[in-house]
């Protein structure tokens, strides 16, 4: 895998539907696929993650479902909903439950889910920066608590 590309993993149960986004997908990004939640959790054990783009209506587990899960472990990766049906309580809870960034419709189009890939990944690195520039922030507090601690003992 490219370094300098997004990682994307796409779930949904319907193997047509990841071949043909794995087409779509496979030379801009690096794309991996999962039939599944659990499937897709065992990916994200072994693998780092910007963007996750999930199916709604899957058997055993819905994509909110996976979400809510992927956010207990795995808070980082930016998250994407798409469901072939209007359900918007599927996409009231992708917004409560599995704070999705995007909701899209399926049959998805290809222009559209790009850009909401590129927007996803743009977020997903301001958020990188943020947690950096906090860090450091930390760290210059400690520094400075130790500093004055030193001085009133002084």
């Amino acid at each position: 895998m490219s370094a300098d590309k997004i990682t994307i993993l796409y779930v949904d149960d319907e193997e047509n539907n990841l071949f043909s986004f794995k087409a779509t997908f496979r030379i801009k990004y690096n794309v991996l696929t999962a039939l599944s939640g659990d499937g897709a959790l065992a990916i994200l054990e072994k693998t780092l993650v910007h963007i996750i783009v999930t199916d709604q209506r899957m058997p055993g587990m819905t994509g909110v479902e996976f979400l809510e899960k992927v956010l207990e472990k795995y808070p980082d990766p930016m998250r994407i909903l798409l469901t072939g049906y209007a359900d918007m309580d599927a996409v009231v809870d992708a917004v409560n439950k599995g704070k999705i960034f995007h909701y899209l419709a399926k049959p998805w189009d290809e222009e559209e889910l790009d850009l909401t890939i590129q927007s996803a990944y743009a977020k997903y690195l301001e958020r990188v920066e943020l947690k950096e520039t906090n860090a450091k922030l930390e760290v210059s507090n400690d520094q400075l608590e130790f500093l004055l601690r030193q001085k009133l003992l002084s």
